[in-house]
C-alpha cells in the first residue's frame, strides 16, 4: 500500500487539542449518562441495547470519522478511542458492538474514490456495519468456508459465521469470504435484512452478552459486484485500530469499576472489628486499595491513550513516514498496550471486591460483571502471541505481523 492511501484520511491539526476533545465530549456526555442508566438491568435480563444504539446515531457519534472531503467533522484517532472508552464505561457492550462499525468506516477511506462517495453519504445518514469475519472451526488459516460464487444471476454469498459482534444491531453486514479459484480473500457488504441473511442472538459468552456477538448465516446471499472489497493484509493500519476499540472498551469497563469501588466505600457504614473500625471511607487501608485500583486504570487508559497518538503519528505527513514505518509505529504501539493493559484493568476488576464485604457477591449487585466483560474482551487475542511479535521485534528486529486471520493450524485433525 502507498503511503498516499494510508493518507487519505487525516485528522486535522485542529482537532487534536484538548479543548477539541472537551468539546466532543461536552457533546455526547449526557448520551453516556442516558446509555448508563439501566446498563446493569439490561445485562441481568439480556435486553439488547437497539434504543441506546439509535441515541447514539442520533447525536451523530457514529459518524466522527468520516473525512471532511464527504461532508464530516473528523475528530483524531486520539479523541475517538479516548470517547469509545467513556462509553464503555457506561456500557461496555454498546462501545463494544460498534468496533465492527468504525473499523469498516477506516476501511472506506482506504478505498477507491468511487467506493468513497457510494458509501460515505450512508454513514452520515447514520448507518452502520456489523462484522462477520470468523468461523467457528474447520476453515484453514487464511481462509473462510464462506464463499462468493459467481452465478449466472451475479454474485452470492453462502455460508455460515460466528463471533459476529455488531450485526443484529446493523443495517449492513461486512462478510469475509473466499472465492475458489482466487487467490486471498474478499469483503462482501450485504444489507442486514436481505433475502438470505439470518442474524440470531445466541452468543453465550459469560461477559459482554448484549454486543450480538452470535451467529450469522448466509443462503445464497446476493451481492452487488461494487460491494466487493479484495482485502489486502499487507502494511495498513486497520489490524492496530481494530485492536485499539477493544482496548479503549477494556479501559472504559475498568473506569467503570473504580467508579463503583469509590461509590461502595463512600456510602458502606458496616465494617469489621479487625480493622480500625472507622467507616471506610475513613479507613487508611480502604483508601490504599482504592488509590492502588485506580492507580491500576490510570496505567492502564494512559498506555492506550498513548498507542492512539502512535495511530495518529503513522497517518501524520509531516513526519513522513513510508507505509512500512508508519505501520510498525501504529502496531508495535498497540501490541505493547495490548501486553500490558489486560492485567491492569483485570488486577481492578477483581480488586473492587477487596474492599467490599460478603454482600458484594450477591447476584442482585451483578459486581463480577466488570470482570466478566474485561476478561471476554481481554480474551479475544492471545496476549502470549503479542508479548512474543513485541520481544521478536526488539530482539532481532522482526516486524509484527497484524492479527489478520483465525484458522485451523497445519496438521490439524
Amino acid at each position: 500500500m502507498s503511503t498516499e492511501a494510508l493518507a487519505t484520511f487525516r485528522p486535522s491539526a485542529q482537532q487534536h487539542t484538548e479543548a477539541a476533545y472537551q468539546e466532543l465530549l461536552a457533546h455526547f456526555s449526557q448520551v453516556f449518562a442516558r446509555i448508563a442508566q439501566g446498563a446493569t438491568e439490561r445485562e441481568q435480563q439480556r435486553i439488547l441495547p437497539f434504543e441506546q444504539v439509535q441515541w447514539l446515531k442520533d447525536a451523530g457519534f457514529t459518524t466522527l470519522r468520516v473525512p471532511a472531503s464527504h461532508g464530516g467533522s473528523p475528530v483524531s484517532h486520539e479523541h475517538l478511542f479516548r470517547l469509545l472508552i467513556e462509553l464503555a464505561a457506561a456500557d461496555s457492550n454498546v462501545a463494544h458492538l460498534l468496533r465492527s462499525h468504525f473499523s469498516f468506516v477506516e476501511t472506506i477511506a482506504l478505498q477507491p474514490q468511487e467506493f468513497q462517495d457510494r458509501w460515505f453519504p450512508r454513514v452520515l445518514a447514520g448507518e452502520i456495519f456489523g462484522n462477520a469475519a470468523t468461523e467457528r472451526g474447520g476453515n484453514a488459516l487464511g481462509s473462510t468456508n464462506t464463499k462468493l460464487v459467481k452465478t449466472d444471476a451475479g454474485w452470492v454469498l453462502r455460508g455460515e459465521k460466528y463471533y459476529t459482534t455488531g450485526s443484529i444491531f446493523a443495517d449492513w453486514v461486512v462478510v469475509m469470504a473466499t472465492t475458489d479459484g482466487v487467490e486471498g480473500r474478499q469483503y462482501a457488504v450485504v444489507e442486514r435484512h436481505a433475502k438470505g441473511v439470518e442474524i440470531l442472538d445466541d452468543w453465550d459468552g459469560f461477559g459482554q452478552p448484549l454486543t450480538g456477538t452470535g451467529t450469522a448465516i448466509f443462503t445464497d446471499v446476493a451481492v452487488d459486484e461494487q460491494n466487493i472489497i479484495q482485502r489486502k493484509v499487507a502494511s495498513t493500519l486497520e489490524p492496530a485500530f481494530f485492536q485499539l476499540c477493544l482496548l479503549s472498551v477494556l479501559v472504559g469497563i475498568g473506569k467503570a469499576a473504580r467508579n463503583e469501588a469509590a461509590r461502595i466505600v463512600a456510602t458502606r457504614t458496616r465494617t469489621f472489628n479487625t480493622g480500625s473500625g472507622a467507616l471506610f471511607k475513613d479507613d487508611p487501608q480502604i483508601q490504599e486499595l482504592v488509590g492502588r485500583l485506580a492507580s491500576n486504570v490510570f496505567a492502564a487508559e494512559s498506555i492506550v491513550v498513548s498507542a492512539a497518538r502512535d495511530l495518529d503519528a503513522a497517518l501524520d505527513e509531516s513526519l513522513g513516514l513510508n507505509a512500512e514505518e508508519a505501520f510498525l509505529r501504529a502496531e508495535l504501539a498497540v501490541q505493547q498496550a495490548h501486553v500490558a493493559a489486560p492485567k491492569l484493568v483485570l488486577d481492578a476488576t477483581s480488586e473492587l471486591f477487596d474492599v467490599t464485604g460478603a454482600s458484594a457477591v450477591s447476584t442482585s449487585k451483578s459486581l463480577d460483571r466488570f470482570w466478566r466483560n474485561a476478561r471476554t474482551v481481554a480474551t479475544h487475542n492471545p496476549v502470549a502471541f503479542k508479548a512474543r511479535s513485541v520481544g521478536d521485534y526488539f530482539i532481532n528486529g522482526t516486524i509484527p505481523t497484524g492479527l489478520h486471520s483465525i484458522g485451523e493450524a497445519k496438521g490439524a485433525k
